[in-house]
């Protein structure tokens, strides 16, 4: 089998199961088979789509907060601008488009993109072209000096492990070869189980029979990384996502194909592969890395306190009857409770010599 369901089944034959990590690490970002190396995934023809695609009120807001903590900063230049997963450059261009109203800001910025997609690296081409980033597969090789960070949809994408309280203790969730499939399928798996696994938060450890926990490691490294940068370089990073507020137990591991829920299992590197962002452990890896860290709050909050209800309003007032529809469509799908206003949340983190972010002033983790 020359693709990557034959691959994992290599892979297993010789390894022997694969925690959820590896596999979301295979699934997502495989050089030859992986779901970002060849496609492009987002707006309405492909599988998902995001807040920048909904309506640009939301990058123009994104703009204005970076905008305003480059003053706060002291209008350093140059100033390294970084777009975490930055997608099309959808919401980079909505962010310089505001950037270009505040005097001296869009000549202090050097743009730098971090992305591991060659199909997405070429779309952010041809969208940022006159702003000439420069790409970096991972944050690690930014060049150190002042920063803002934004960060939209990355960390729900970034792999997870997962472990399930049973009698014995906790075991973890595995994805093996189903042997009734002749080889040609997945299924998932067990470990055997440990009286006290070190990855379960302690918090959690006496979590009810079967509860489900999700932990990212690769997530908390990455807010390591990122909150070191920002105490010792100065900045501020704005981070945009679902999930909980709090750690908890839940299942959320989950796939999604042309705009609807598949199985995580069942056409591995054509579906994407996300999970739950946990808010609450973000947070307590910045405040442990020597930052200070702000929300969480709902993206509908922080985006009604950022002016999206002046915004639009502004917009429409401009508008034929169908675009005014659109903008007022766009804005609640992104700040109803019932939409993305509630699940998708926004925390800052910033050096730790500044003041609140605007939008989180009484917000402080």
């Amino acid at each position: 089998m020359g693709d990557l369901l034959g691959h994992l089944c290599q892979r297993i034959s010789r390894e022997g199961p694969l925690n959820i990590a590896q596999y979301m690490e295979e699934c997502l970002g495989h050089p030859t088979y992986g779901y970002y190396m060849g496609k492009n995934p987002f707006g309405r023809g492909g599988d998902f789509i995001t807040a920048p695609d909904i309506s640009q009120m939301f990058g123009e807001l994104l703009g204005l907060w970076c905008s305003i903590e480059w003053l706060a900063l002291g209008r350093p230049g140059p100033v390294h601008l970084i777009e975490l997963g930055p997608g099309r450059g959808t919401l980079m261009s909505d962010i310089m488009r505001v950037a270009k109203g505040v005097s001296g800001f869009t000549d202090a910025i050097q743009l730098h993109l971090v992305e591991t997609s060659p199909v997405l690296t070429d779309l952010q081409r041809q969208a940022l072209s006159e702003f000439s980033p420069t790409w970096h597969s991972h944050l690690g090789t930014v060049p150190t000096g002042p920063a803002l960070i934004v960060a939209n949809e990355f960390f729900d994408a970034l792999p997870i492990r997962q472990f399930q309280r049973i009698p014995d203790g906790w075991c973890e969730r595995l994805v093996g070869i189903d042997e009734k499939s002749d080889g040609k399928s997945l299924r998932v798996g067990w470990s055997s189980p440990q009286l006290v696994h070190p990855l379960v938060p302690k918090q959690l450890a006496q979590a009810g029979m079967d509860s489900v926990v999700e932990v990212s490691p690769a997530s908390l490294n990455y807010m390591r990384l990122l909150s070191e940068r920002l105490n010792a370089d100065r900045g501020a990073a704005l981070i945009v996502d679902y999930g909980y507020a709090k750690s908890g137990v839940s299942d959320t591991f989950q796939a999604v194909k042309n705009h609807s829920y598949t199985d995580v299992l069942a056409e591995p590197g054509q579906a994407d592969l996300t999970a739950h962002v946990d808010f609450e452990a973000l947070i307590t890896v910045a405040v442990e890395s020597g930052a200070q860290a702000f929300g969480p709050i709902s993206q509908g909050r922080f985006l009604e306190t950022m002016g999206i209800s002046d915004r639009a309003e502004r917009l429409i007032a401009g508008a034929t009857p169908a675009q005014a529809e659109a903008i007022r469509s766009g804005r609640e799908r992104l700040t109803h409770a019932n939409q993305m206003g509630t699940l998708f949340k926004v925390i800052s983190v910033t050096g730790p010599d500044l003041e609140p972010p605007v939008g989180f002033v009484e917000a402080t983790a």
